[in-house]
Order: C-alpha cells, then sequence, then structure tokens
C-alpha cells in the first residue's frame, strides 16, 4: 500500500521571542509552539492530504493568529481539496477569514500570513503558495523551486529587500489574492520540502541540497533545522519533508 511520510518541526529561531509560523499535515495542526525534536506522521496515499506551512508577517500584529487560523482552515477542509478549483477556493476563504479576524479586533488589523503547500492525490501533487514561504521539489538529485515567490524584483544594482506583493491579509482594506498554483506528477520516490523563509533566506540552496542528498525523514529535518541556526537562526524556522513510498 502506498504512503506519505511527513516529517514536519517548528522553531522560533534565535532572534525572535515567538513563534509566528504554523503546519498543518492532514488533520494535524502545530501552532505558536516548538518542537524539540522532529515529529514523523504516516498517512496512507489515496484521499487528499494537505501539507502546508503558514508564517505570519513578522513587523505586523498578531502573525501568530493569522497563521494558525489558516492551518485550522486547511486542515478542515483538506479532505474535500480534489482539484485546483478546491484549492483555490480554500485559499480564498483563508484570505475572507483572515481579514474577517482582523476586523473583529483593532489590534489585530493589518494582521497577515504567507501560505505554502502541497496537496497529494493519486497521481498528481498541486503545489500552491501565497507569499515567500516555499515548496521545493527533490529530482534526479537536486533541488527545484516549485512555489513562486512574491516578491518584488531587486532593482539593478540594489540589494534584494524582503517585501511581499501578496499575502493573506496582511492589508488596511480587504483584498482579493492570486494564488500560484501547479500540478506536477506524482511518482514513485516523490519527495519536497515545505517552508519558511526561516529556512530558505538563510541557509544556502547547496546546503539544502546536501543535507537531502545525505538524509531523509527526522534525521533530514533536524540537520535542516540545525543549518538554520548555525546561520543565526534570524526567524522562526519551520519545515515539513514529504515523501512516498511503499510498505
Amino acid at each position: 500500500m502506498e504512503h506519505v511520510t511527513v516529517t514536519a518541526l517548528s522553531h522560533p529561531g534565535l532572534l525572535r521571542e515567538n513563534n509566528e509560523d504554523s503546519l498543518v499535515a492532514g488533520p494535524w495542526t502545530l501552532t505558536g509552539t516548538v518542537t524539540g525534536n522532529p515529529q514523523t506522521l504516516v498517512f496512507p496515499l489515496g484521499s487528499p492530504l494537505v501539507v502546508a506551512v503558514a508564517d505570519g508577517i513578522g513587523g505586523q500584529p498578531a502573525g501568530e493568529v493569522a497563521s494558525a487560523l489558516v492551518a485550522r482552515i486547511l486542515a478542515l477542509h483538506g479532505p474535500a481539496l480534489d482539484g485546483e478549483d478546491a484549492v483555490r477556493d480554500v485559499l480564498d476563504l483563508c484570505n475572507r477569514e483572515v481579514y474577517a479576524a482582523a476586523a473583529r479586533d483593532p489590534a489585530r488589523a493589518t494582521m497577515g500570513t504567507t501560505v505554502a503547500g502541497v496537496v497529494l492525490l493519486a497521481g498528481t501533487a498541486l503545489v500552491f503558495n501565497v507569499g515567500d514561504s516555499r515548496v521545493l521539489g527533490w529530482r534526479d538529485g537536486g533541488l527545484e523551486l516549485l512555489s513562486v515567490d512574491d516578491n518584488p524584483p531587486p532593482l539593478p544594482g540594489r540589494r534584494t529587500v524582503s517585501l511581499l506583493t501578496q499575502s493573506l491579509g496582511g492589508s488596511r482594506e480587504p483584498g482579493g489574492i492570486a494564488p500560484h498554483l501547479t500540478a506536477v506528477p506524482l511518482e514513485p520516490g516523490f519527495r519536497c520540502l515545505v517552508c519558511t523563509d526561516g529556512l530558505t533566506d538563510p541557509v544556502p540552496g547547496d546546503v539544502i541540497e546536501e543535507v537531502l542528498r545525505e538524509h531523509d525523514h527526522g534525521r533530514a529535518a533536524y540537520e535542516l533545522w540545525r543549518a538554520a541556526v548555525e546561520a543565526g537562526g534570524p526567524d522562526n524556522i519551520t519545515l515539513a519533508l514529504v515523501s512516498t513510498g511503499e510498505e
């Protein structure tokens, strides 16, 4: 029987007091907490399975509330995400619910979050994102960026500045979103990394590649976390390693 293994962890990093990241894997959510060790879950491959991370927007209020809300909505609606339209609809729902929650509490005005993840279906993986959290695929011994960063391109001669061009919530006036969505074949041995920018900003791609080439599951998750911490741990670090296999 084919199955999906998800190994995940979430950590505030070394400089942030709070963890504003959240994570969902099937019905399981992890919000505003610290996992001292990677957590591994195994699911049968059949009905839709969603694995995603949400990263509350730093410098704006209640990022942990926005990311947790999105994780709970994805967990609730995950079994019904049977195609691209369903994924777009649930992301639109997430966006509207973040704005609605912000409107109910003035202290939460402009709260928002990114989201990135994958929905595993029979034969297909639907990759989605809004913002700059990422989904990286592993193919032929190398990494492939499957998501699309919502950051403006750097101006010539200027340093790249991390500014979001879209997010779930995040503004005073409600606005729509245009989620990025890509369908990739769910081939035997499929493997991907879903993560917030607390991993990909400080850790170079070649280091991530080396870790995934040498390790799998819990050891790989731990080594990725360690690489982010050794690079200064400037942001919350949340990641999920997803792979398929047979029992």
